[in-house]
């Protein structure tokens, strides 16, 4: 019985030192998650390419050598996004995560129609609103839903020789992450 009651005790003992260790940890991790991270690179509605190389303050990079990488925060609030890029790489990926990190949409090249990238992201009204409407320019996008408001895009691409970074760059360059005038209102 002394055992059972000691084996209960240590138990409520360890589970106390952990819950005040989660509790005081929390703080130092506070704005370190990704979506954060992002907002810091600058405005909104807008893809920065990820550098290969180290950041000296401990920004995002990109640390994958066969790979190009931009990132773009976003919120569908007022209006709904659309992220679009050309084809002409070998290879692109993108995936929309919500803000806390949580993996909204994702999809490539192979799973697009003609290779371009045309996703329309919006809450679940303004994505009503789009369908009864659905403009000329939007009818080949891709309608994706997103529960919250705020969230963020990674846009990959493949480089698999030196002599195709300057279109993979180029492709990143040219992909957009803009808010869409709503032709509902």
């Amino acid at each position: 019985m002394r055992s059972v009651i000691f084996a209960v005790l240590v138990g409520i003992l360890g589970a106390a030192a952990l819950h005040i260790l989660i509790i005081l940890a929390v703080p130092g991790f506070t704005g370190n998650d990704a979506y954060t991270r992002i907002t810091e690179l600058g405005e909104p509605q807008h893809f920065y390419p990820l550098d290969n190389d180290p950041v000296a303050d401990g920004g995002l990079v990109n640390d994958d050598p066969g790979m190009r990488i931009a990132v773009c925060a976003l919120s569908v609030a007022e209006r709904p996004v659309r992220l679009y890029a050309p084809a002409g790489v070998p290879f692109w990926s993108i995936g929309l995560f919500d803000s806390t990190a949580n993996e909204v949409f994702s999809m490539n090249d192979r799973t697009s129609v003609g290779g371009v990238l045309d996703v329309v992201v919006a809450t679940p009204i303004q994505l009503n609103a789009i369908r009864k409407t659905l403009p000329a320019d939007l009818s080949r996008s891709i309608l994706v839903e997103m529960a919250g408001e705020d969230g963020y895009a990674v846009l990959r691409t493949f480089v698999p020789t030196a002599t195709m970074d300057e279109a993979a760059y180029s492709f990143l360059s040219d992909a957009g992450c803009e808010a869409i005038e709503d032709e509902t209102e």
